[in-house]
This record gives C-alpha cells, structure tokens and sequence, in this order.
C-alpha cells in the first residue's frame, strides 16, 4: 500500500514515497482513534493538490501541525471498497469525493484510506475522479469567501484576482452561479480565455501595471461590491480604492505583510476580511457541502483539472504548485 509520508518538516524533497501494510487512516477530528465498524475504506483513484499542502509540508502552517511522521492531503476521489458494519450512508463500490476539513486532518496522498463517512461526498456519474479530487479544499474556500464571509448578494460585481488557479475557478463558478457580475484576473492569455469560459464578464491581466484601474472602470464607476483577494501582499493596498460604498475585501492568500492608508475604509464605510476554512463551525461546513454537491449534481459547477503527476512524483507537484502552472488544481495519481 503505497503513500506519501512526511517525518520531518521541510522543502520538498521530505515527501517519502514509502509502503505500507494499512490504508491511512483519517479519524473524525483529532485525537479520536478510527473505529472500522463506523468508517469506509476508500482505493483512491485521484488526490489534489493544493497550496495548503506545501505549507503544511514546511511546518509553518498556522492552523494544523501533524504530529510526525504523517500523510498530508486534504482532498480525494475514489471507489469506496469497504463499509463498517454501522455504515448506512454508502456502499461498496459507490464513487467518492473526499474533503478532510471536517476532521481537521491531512491523509489523502494514498493508495487507500479509512475514514468516518462524514468527511465523504457523493461524486456524481458526470464527474471524472480527477475532478472528484479537485472539489474539497478549493470549493469549501471559495463558498466561504463568497458567501459566508463575503455575504455576496446576486446583482453584486465582484472582482476576483487569480481567478485561473484552483481556488480562483471555484469562485468564479460560484460567483457566476450565485447570479453576480464577475470580473475576473490571470496573468496568461490561457488563463484569461479560461476565466471567461467560466462566467466571467472580463478577465483581465493582473500583471499589467494599470489593470485595476481599467476593472474599476468596468463597473461603470461604482466600484466593487466585493473583492477576493488571492495575494493581498501585492494587492491589498490598492484595493481599498476600488471599491464601492460599503464594499468588502476578503482576503484568502497572502504571503507577506502590506501597508495601506485605513482612510480609504473610512471613505467608504468598507470592510477587509480574513477567511479561513479551519475556523468553520460544523453548521458553516454542512452550509458549504449541501451548498456544493448541489450545485454539483445540476451541472451548475465543474471544477476545473490542471496538471497530473503520478503519487510517486509528489516532490514535483509541489515545485510546480510553488511555480508558475497551468490553470486549475494539479492533481496526483496513486
């Protein structure tokens, strides 16, 4: 049974692709041990990748640190090959998606896992594994930017920079979705062609000196109702000046501090925002996941696969999710 195990924290080259004699195991929360009467075992077919794997990697990942030796990962798809003897909710053979948000856990960059049915999803016939795999993470944070921390408003025009990557897409869908005017940002003609094939109204190219500028001037001078913000180190400051009365700022990313004049929130009475999906209550993850399998099973969203490698190629994936990639999530097969 083969996985990825981290018994140290680093750079890259820390991902072991080892063997092991056991599916890795992902109780419902910490501390609690994982009862096979009550969990599904899952051969998994796809794992994302995401930007919240090489931070956890290196160790300074402020909302969870494993204890070593671990598993990271947060998002799968798979073919479920076992249930406990508790389980009603799924059976052999049923496709899966998997997001470990729920037990505030890593554990997916596996062959197999075990894990409580709580932390699993029902991958609809339409979906490939890899797109199964790319829903978790991305999805959870996009939802909770828009619309439990954002409190996005159909009619609205929100501007959502990086819009090509992983979490960029998934807002993009659920903005357009939700019924809001998106524009939308990429640094790469793809990207852009991307963005707008998602229900963007314009996209934009975010490395260009004056792009902000030529966004606010599309929304007819009113400025943003709501903005997120995927690298607030280099945005955040200009921003402020884009939105309009009573706009929000979220901020998802950032890698770095940021000076900005706090007169430009007293203008216009607005809002800058933190988000977070590790501080979701159980009742925002249950919003969330009725929210995103519903909009899965109507074909409303589909996410949007990038590179692949091969399990054993970790150590690449996470050079290229660090670099420049192609849009949407990368993705590992076992």
């Amino acid at each position: 049974m083969k996985r990825i195990e981290i018994s140290r924290y680093g750079p890259e080259e820390v991902l072991a692709y080892v063997s092991g004699d056991a599916p890795v195991h992902i109780p419902a929360s910490p501390g609690h041990t994982l009862d096979a009467d009550d969990a599904v075992t899952i051969d998994v077919r796809a794992i994302g990748v995401n930007p919240a794997d090489t931070y956890l990697r290196a160790g300074n990942y402020e909302f969870l640190t494993p204890s070593i030796p671990f598993t990271p990962g947060y998002d799968a798809a798979g073919i479920i090959s076992a249930v406990g003897a508790s389980v009603t909710s799924f059976a052999v053979g049923d496709r899966v998606w998997v997001s470990t948000i729920p037990a505030r856990a890593a554990g997916t960059y596996a062959q197999q896992i075990m894990c409580t049915p709580s932390i699993v999803h029902a991958l609809p016939e339409h979906l490939s594994f890899d797109e199964g795999a790319a829903v978790g993470l991305s999805y959870t944070t996009a939802y909770r930017a828009l619309v439990q921390r954002g409190q996005a408003v159909a009619g609205e025009t929100v501007l959502i920079h990086g819009a090509s990557g992983g979490v960029g897409t998934a807002a993009v869908q659920l903005a357009y979705a939700l019924g809001l005017t998106v524009i939308g940002t990429a640094s790469t003609p793809e990207g852009r062609k991307l963005v707008l094939k998602l229900g963007a109204r314009h996209a934009l190219d975010h490395s260009g000196q004056d792009y902000l500028a030529e966004a606010q001037g599309l929304t007819g001078g009113l400025g943003f109702h709501l903005i997120i913000e995927m690298a607030a180190h280099k945005n955040l400051s200009q921003d402020t000046g884009t939105l309009s009365r009573n706009g929000r700022i979220v901020v998802v990313g950032s890698r770095g501090p940021v000076e900005m004049n706090p007169r430009a929130l007293m203008v216009n009475e607005t809002d800058v925002r933190g988000t977070a999906v590790w501080n979701m209550t159980p009742v925002d993850l249950h919003d969330a996941y009725i929210a995103i399998d519903a909009f899965l099973q109507e074909r409303v969203i589909r996410p949007v696969v990038g590179e692949h490698f091969a399990l054993e190629d970790a150590i690449a994936a996470h050079q290229a999710i660090a670099g420049a990639h192609s849009p949407g999530r990368i993705i590992l097969h076992p």
